[in-house]
C-alpha cells in the first residue's frame, strides 16, 4: 500500500484553511491512501469553540462533504483527526479518526483513552469510545488508534484479533513524548505481527509545542524509509512523505511469530 504521510500544523478554529491545506498535499501525492494528524480539521486547544467545529458522524455537514468530495476526485482514502459529534450519545463529542473513501463512505473511529493530566484536558471536552474495529482503507483492513491509546496495548491486539492488516496512529503528542511514541510503536508492531504508522503534527498551540516524530515501521519492528514530497508553504518541521508499507508480508510472516494465533487459543479468564 502506497502512503502519503502529512506532518502538517493546522490553524487553530478553521477547518476551511486547514481542509484546504489538507487537499493541496492529497494531490501533491498521489497515493492509496493520505493520513494527517489528531484533530487536524479544527486545531487542538480550540476550546468552547470545540462543539461548532465537529463533523456530523455521517460527515453530511459542509467539511465532511468537501473531504469526501476530495477523496473521490483523487481516487484515494483520506484519513484524518477530527472532533466529531455522536451518533449514539446526543450532544457529546469525539476525538476521532475520520476515513473519507474514494466510494463516497465515511467512517468514524473514536479515540480510546483521553489523557486528562498535565496540560491535556481531553476528559472534560471529550467522550470515549468503548471498543475498536478495523475500518476498509483503500480496500484493506485498518486499525486505527489515536494519540494516548498507544499505550494501551489491549487497543492494538483488539485490533489485531479482528483482522486488522495495518496499524495507524494519528497524533497530537508533544516533543516531550516523541522518545516514548518512538520505543512504544515499534513494539505493537512486533507483539501483533502487523506494520505500523505514525502522523504526528508539528507547531504550537497555547504554549503546547507539538513533537513530529512521523514514521513507519514493518511487522519486525525495523523502521520503513519514507520519501519526501515537495509541497508549496510548508512552515518549520512541517512535512509530506510517500512510505511503501507490504500488507502481503503479514500473513508471510505470522506463522514464523504466531502470537495471535496463541493468544486466541488461550482460555479468557
Amino acid at each position: 500500500m502506497r502512503l502519503t504521510l502529512g506532518q502538517l500544523a493546522p490553524a487553530p478554529g478553521d477547518p476551511a484553511t486547514n481542509l484546504a491545506r489538507l487537499l493541496a498535499a492529497v494531490r501533491a501525492a498521489p497515493a492509496d491512501a493520505a493520513i494527517f494528524p489528531e484533530l487536524f480539521l479544527s486545531g487542538y486547544r480550540v476550546g468552547d469553540q470545540l462543539r461548532s467545529l465537529a463533523l456530523a458522524p455521517d460527515g453530511s455537514d459542509r467539511i465532511g462533504g468537501a473531504l469526501r468530495a476530495g477523496a473521490r476526485e483523487a481516487a484515494a482514502t483520506i484519513v484524518v483527526g477530527a472532533p466529531v459529534l455522536s451518533a449514539a450519545r446526543p450532544g457529546e463529542v469525539a476525538n476521532a479518526a475520520v476515513v473519507a473513501g474514494p466510494d463516497g463512505a465515511f467512517a468514524v473511529q473514536a479515540k480510546r483513552y483521553l489523557p486528562t493530566f498535565g496540560p491535556f484536558e481531553e476528559g472534560v471536552a471529550f467522550s470515549p469510545a468503548d471498543a475498536s474495529r478495523p475500518l476498509e482503507v483503500a480496500r484493506r483492513k485498518v486499525g486505527l488508534e489515536i494519540c494516548y491509546d498507544a499505550f494501551f496495548p489491549e487497543v492494538a491486539r483488539e485490533l489485531a484479533l479482528a483482522g486488522a492488516e495495518l496499524l495507524v496512529n494519528v497524533s497530537a503528542s508533544p516533543v516531550t513524548s516523541r522518545r516514548l511514541f518512538e520505543r512504544l510503536l515499534p513494539a505493537r508492531a512486533v507483539e501483533n505481527g502487523l506494520p505500523v504508522v505514525y502522523v504526528n503534527r508539528v507547531g504550537v498551540e497555547d504554549g503546547l509545542v507539538f513533537g513530529g516524530g512521523t514514521g513507519a515501521w514493518d511487522l519486525r519492528g525495523e523502521p520503513l524509509p519514507l520519501a519526501p514530497v515537495a509541497l508549496a508553504g510548508l512552515g518549520p518541521e512541517e512535512r509530506l512523505w510517500h512510505a511503501e508499507v507490504d500488507l502481503d508480508a503479514v500473513a508471510r510472516w505470522r506463522p514464523f511469530r504466531p502470537v495471535l494465533r496463541d493468544v486466541a487459543a488461550r482460555p479468557s479468564r
